[in-house]
Order: C-alpha cells, then structure tokens, then sequence
C-alpha cells in the first residue's frame, strides 16, 4: 500500500516496513506499550486526506486499544495542529497519518511527544524493538477506550489566532488560499476569514485521490495565475499536512521559504523582539545568510530536514529556523513547522506595515541556484570521493570564491546525488554544475557507488 517514510518517525532496522494495515496494527499495539497508558492520557491521532487514512486510522486505533491505551481522534488535522493539541490535552503522544507532501498512494506515521516535540531516537527504537516482537495476548480488562474530539479545529484556529498580537484584525487584505486538497482545508481558510481577510480558496475539496496533486506549496503555479487574476495582495500555498507553505506576492511572483525567514527574521529584529540566530539547511540560499549577516544576526545550516532544524534551534536556544521548501518553525509559538503561522505572521506584517509582499521581500537578495540530479544504482566505491570529482569541486569552489558555494548531497529518501552550485552569475554557476554532475557521472561510469554516509 504505498510508501512509508520514515523521517519523521519509524523505519526498522532492516528498512522501511510494508504500509498495509497489519503494520498500522502492530505499531499502534508498539506504540501504546511504550508511549502510552490510561494515567498518562490518551494517545492522539490525526491524519490527512487520503484514503487510506480511515484504514490506518482504524488499525492504527485497534493496536493502541488492544495495548490498553486510550486514544483521541482527531479526524483530518494539519501535522502542526497535532502537535499543539498533544500539548493541550496532555496527551501521552501524538501521532500523525500522513506522507506530507507525497501523492495520495503514499502514507506515513509521524509521532510527537506530550510536549509536542519529535520522539528522541531511545523512544524510536524502544518502539522499533517491540514491532520486531509477536503481538502481545489481550487482556479483555485492560482495552483502551477510543472518542472522538469534537471541537479539534475549532481549538487549533484559535492557537493559529493567537500567534499575532491580541485585537489584532487583517480587515482590507486580499488572499488567495491553496490547501492542496488537504488538511488545512478546514481550518486555514477559517483562521484568516475569522481575522477580517477577504479570502478565495482552491484545493479545498479533498475527495481522498487529490492531496497535493498539482495544487498546495509543491505547485504554486495555478495559485499564481489566481492571484493576479483576482487581484490578491498574497497566495497562501500550503503542502499536504500543513507543515510547509509558498507565499506568491501581488505580482505573481513566488516567495520561498528562505525569503519568509529573512522577512520574519529583520522584521522581528527592527521591532526589538528577535534573539538568537537563524537556523537553515544546507539548501538555504546564500543571500539569506548575507541579508541576515549584514544586520548582525547569527546563521547557522543543518542537514535537510525539519527535525534537523529544530534540534539546531534547541542546541543553540534559538527560536527562529526553516527551510527553502517552506517549513517555518518560530519555536516562540509551534514546536514544529507550521505553514498557516507562518503565513499569518507575514500577513500581519504586511496589515501592520502596510507595505506589499514584494517589497518585504526585498530584504533578501537571493543568489541564483542551480540544482542537478544525478541518478546512481547500487552501492559501491565513494564516488563522491575520487580524484575526480574532487578536482571538480576544488576548481569550481575556487571560482566562485566567496561569490558562491558548492554542495553535493546524496538524497535520504531517492537513488540520487543532488550537485548543488549558487552564485551571481546563472550561466557560469549553470555551466559549473554540469561540470561537476559530469565527473559523478563518470565516475558512475567507471563503478558502483557507495553513497552511504557520504556527504560534502
């Protein structure tokens, strides 16, 4: 039945686990014996809006009760609104049946702490080490009970109200909302119509086949069109389960994640309430870095990934973190990434300011990026290592001196090395990462590669 990723959650020792409802069972009866008991509170459980979500759901919610774990349903709810109302109700865990931004014929598990954080890897395994065992004996005694909350959206649309300031209203601005067919469809729309916004939504009619399909934060391109077509001053596009979001300004123009953070970052610095730093990724444009480096605000990368940026923040106490792909984390409201905070935080800056999304963006001056794929198969000699590709990268590097950078990345989740090459100028950064792309490839050539553990 699809694809289980497991970046956010349970992999196994020996790989990714078959998604069918057998596994769903097996880790819900895993998960509620080691996350979850009757005196800690029930275990939450929300999901997006593909299909197979009421069947996971299902088996997910029969493994948790037969462990004797009470459970929560919270219906279709964004990953962040999980995340908070794990908070909330004081819950054991949270957990999240979702692929996030992949197709519907994919799905997932994605689990979250009482404190709404991501599990640490002892409670990954401690869980991975009891799926590897037989199911245990039901004790007819000890079952857990499973309700239905009710009033779940209407408690995340007034956390989402209050990451502005109090009295605050959007009355006058004009949005076009993008939720992909998915689970903020019925939240989203409502947090800023409740604020005053005049809004006009799309890819709100989930029908279990259309999350993410050519609509929401990976294909902007329609919201685009809509925009300038009605005049908007913002497009929201939001992805799957909520976590990420594009903004696209009044001229039709996408605004990426990278800009967001540079926009909440010096906006929040001019007003006297941001400290810290900044947390990226590896992928975060360098005129981010440069923008926020002129106003004497910290930058440090992470590995790609949501969860590596936020372990960053706490290592370094920071609040402020995301990536180019549109995960904002302000550790100051969420603690995770959420896509409708982060774009109700814009939206208020621009009510507030009364200056349009794109001059806000101006704030950083992106550095052009050119990103190639190169597909490998079979796991052998470093290529990334040869003499090679390694003169490859030290001559291009060289070039670009302090006007660019280099990054080669193999992929965690595709048989692929991403080359990665930014600089001032599109052709000459264009013409060096095939460059680059062309030493892997032959060193492909020459013999299999073993990208295990190699990174640059």
């Amino acid at each position: 039945m699809g694809k289980y990723f497991g970046t956010d959650g349970i992999r196994g020792r020996t790989g990714e686990w078959p998604m069918t409802p057998d596994f769903a069972l097996r880790l819900g009866q895993a998960v509620g014996e080691v996350l979850g008991h009757h005196s800690q509170g029930p275990v939450l459980v929300g999901k997006d809006t593909r299909v197979s979500g009421y069947m996971f759901e299902s088996a997910l919610e029969a493994g948790l009760s037969a462990a004797g774990t009470d459970v929560a349903l919270l219906g279709p709810m964004p990953t962040p609104a999980v995340a908070y109302l794990t908070r909330t109700f004081r819950a054991s865990a949270g957990v999240v049946i979702s692929a996030s931004h992949n197709p519907y014929q994919d799905n997932g598990f994605k689990f979250f702490t009482p404190e709404g954080d991501k599990l640490p890897d002892e409670l990954e395994q401690a869980i991975e080490d009891r799926l590897d065992q037989p199911l245990g004996v039901l004790d007819p005694h000890r079952l857990g009970k499973a309700v239905r909350i009710a009033d779940a959206a209407g408690r995340y649309i007034e956390f989402c109200k209050s990451a502005i300031p109090a009295r605050s209203q959007l009355r006058g601005l004009r949005m076009v909302i993008d939720c992909a067919h998915g689970a903020t469809y019925n939240v989203t729309p409502q947090v800023f119509d409740e604020l005053g916004a005049e809004v006009e939504t799309m890819g709100d009619r989930p029908d279990g086949y259309n999350i993410n399909d050519d609509s929401g934060a990976l294909y902007p391109e329609r919201m685009q069109l809509r925009v300038l077509a009605s005049g908007a001053d913002v497009g929201i596009a939001l992805d799957g389960d909520g976590d990420r979001v594009i903004l696209v300004d009044e001229t039709g123009e996408i605004v990426d994640g990278d800009e967001t953070l540079g926009i909440l970052a010096l906006s929040d610095q001019a007003e006297g309430t941001f400290s810290g730093g900044v947390v990226g990724t590896q992928m975060s444009n360098l005129g981010l870095e440069q923008a926020l480096g002129e106003a004497g605000i910290p930058f440090v990368r992470a590995r790609v990934g949501d969860r590596y940026v936020l372990d960053e923040l706490r290592r370094n106490g920071w609040h402020l973190g995301g990536e180019g792909s549109g995960h904002i984390v302000c550790l100051t409201h969420t603690t995770t990434g959420d896509g409708t905070v982060a774009a109700l935080r814009v939206a208020h800056l621009m009510h507030r300011t009364g200056r349009p999304l794109s001059e806000l963006r101006k704030v950083v001056r992106k550095y052009p990026q050119v990103l190639i794929n190169v597909p490998v198969q079979g796991r052998a000699a470093p290529v990334l290592e040869a003499p090679s590709v390694q003169a490859a990268v030290e001559q291009v590097s060289a070039e670009l001196a302090r006007d660019g950078r280099v990054l080669l990345r193999p992929s965690g989740t595709e048989p692929l090395v991403r080359v990665m090459v930014e600089g001032s100028d599109a052709e000459r950064i264009a013409a060096a990462a095939q460059r680059i792309a062309d030493a892997i490839r032959e060193g492909l050539a020459a013999g299999p590669v073993d990208l295990h553990g190699a990174h640059r």
